[in-house]
């Protein structure tokens, strides 16, 4: 049989590139939209004006992880787990509790936000009478008090492509007023709303649409189920703690890049820096609806402690990922300089070794997706934290030494370094583990 007829036999891996293509259709044309939105963007504001509003959104983010406990992976797998099995009241006190705890994050995250707007004027924007930019985004966080239980929610209803249609209205939303502002010259403010009512929309609507499906797969009265219906309550609370303190790690060390290029240097560098990143993170475009799709089957398999099976999917998808990864990392980093121009200007080519040096850690983590939900799956939810957290710090510790020195090419190539290591750990640590469980099973 050759190895592009054992990828079409294959009922659960042809059944997630379905669920991927719908979602990936959706996230395809909200990319071009996003697209259209940085050329306006950028060659609006500057690179100051663009790497400020960068700043006030990663900082936003930033708070709001630190305070997250990831209610999407606790959604799945438990949620997941017990709506399989049929327990239909065990799931309605997991997406209860999940919701109830993500809301009450939300609003802590907005305060804290609110009372550090002053500082983060003063440490990262630099940048005189912008606190009140951090304030206003931050309602945002508001209007997704329930986006991450509501992700998980559709992934395990089968229903995640309807999240690539919300994505899709929030980006014409967006895009129609950084347009209207591009053409009538407008202020960075209206550029900030732009973005922050993109936000508001998603979340509100990624609730509705989980609760239409929460009442169709549970009934009308599943919010009033007792928490006492769950029988793993510290299991759950162990589960949220380290999904929390990993979420934690995750974004100071991999996702604040933004916030840490505005400490070490200015918002003219975090400008040029987030273009490279941006244009970068087109590579999670295909690579985000197979994240969705794949967990909840690596989730499923290894409950079933199907880990023939488990070992010979994770072999397909990598293929499949690896496959078109490098073939978009190539371009890339071949096109890199004529991409920057065409999407930013000719001001904003500083940015193209930083692309370059991104370019090879993302694509080596888009191969590998599937680490950590494996680690998940297998009931190892610490090991990520700790790989993180060591490999994160000595990140840290090396931009101290050298970003300052040597600008957003070595806060670049650091990333890189700890996408490489960091999930290279992972994956070693994830198949070893589906190797001791696979023997246990032969004996």
């Amino acid at each position: 049989m050759s190895l592009l007829s054992k990828f079409k036999n294959d009922p659960l891996f042809a059944k997630v590139i379905r669920s991927s293509g719908a979602l990936f259709s959706s996230n395809t044309i909200s990319l071009g939209l996003s697209v259209l939105q940085g050329v306006m963007a950028t060659r609006l504001l500057g690179p100051a004006g663009f790497g400020l509003i960068g700043v006030v959104m990663a900082f936003a983010s930033t708070v709001n992880s630190i305070f997250s406990f990831r209610m999407s992976e606790l959604v799945v797998r438990y949620g997941g787990e017990y709506l399989n099995k049929g327990e239909k009241e065990k799931t309605s006190a997991v997406m209860k509790a999940a919701g109830l705890t993500e809301g009450a994050v939300s609003l802590a995250a907005f305060f804290v936000v609110l009372l550090t707007a002053g500082l983060a004027e003063t440490y990262l924007a630099k940048t005189p009478n912008a606190a009140w930019m951090f304030t206003v985004y931050a309602l945002g966080l508001l209007a997704n008090f329930n986006t991450e239980t509501s992700t998980g929610i559709l992934q395990i209803t089968g229903k995640i492509k309807l999240q690539g249609a919300i994505n899709l209205a929030q980006s014409i939303f967006t895009s129609i007023i950084i347009v209207g502002a591009y053409f009538s010259n407008g202020s960075i403010t209206i550029i900030l709303v732009a973005y922050l009512l993109g936000k508001s929309i998603l979340g509100l609507g990624m609730f509705i649409a989980a609760q239409i499906q929460l009442h169709k797969a549970l009934g009308a009265g599943w919010w009033r189920v007792p928490f006492s219906a769950l029988t793993s309550t510290r299991q759950l609370i162990r589960f949220a703690l380290s999904s929390n303190i990993s979420a934690t790690i995750i974004k100071i060390f991999r996702e604040s890049e933004l916030i840490w290029i505005g400490f070490f240097l200015d918002t003219t560098a975090v400008g040029y820096y987030r273009v490279a990143y941006t244009i970068v993170h087109f590579l999670a475009i295909p690579a985000d609806p197979l994240i969705a799709t794949t967990f909840p089957e690596i989730n499923r398999l290894a409950v079933e402690h199907a880990w023939g099976r488990l070992k010979s999917f994770l072999r397909k998808i990598t293929a499949f990922s690896f496959a078109y990864n490098v073939l978009l990392g190539a371009a890339l980093i071949l096109f890199g300089r004529w991409i920057i121009f065409i999407y930013s200007g000719e001001e904003y080519l500083n940015a193209y070794p930083a692309l370059v040096a991104l370019t090879i850690g993302l694509v080596f983590n888009y191969v590998l997706f599937w680490n950590r939900p494996l680690l998940l799956s297998l009931g190892l939810p610490e090991f990520p934290i700790y790989v993180t957290l060591i490999v994160g710090l000595l990140k840290l510790g090396l931009s101290f030494l050298l970003v300052a020195r040597f600008g957003i090419i070595a806060a670049a190539a650091l990333l890189s370094f700890y996408y490489i290591v960091s999930v290279g750990i992972m994956v070693w640590r994830g198949l070893i583990e589906i190797g001791k469980n696979e023997n246990r099973a032969h004996h």
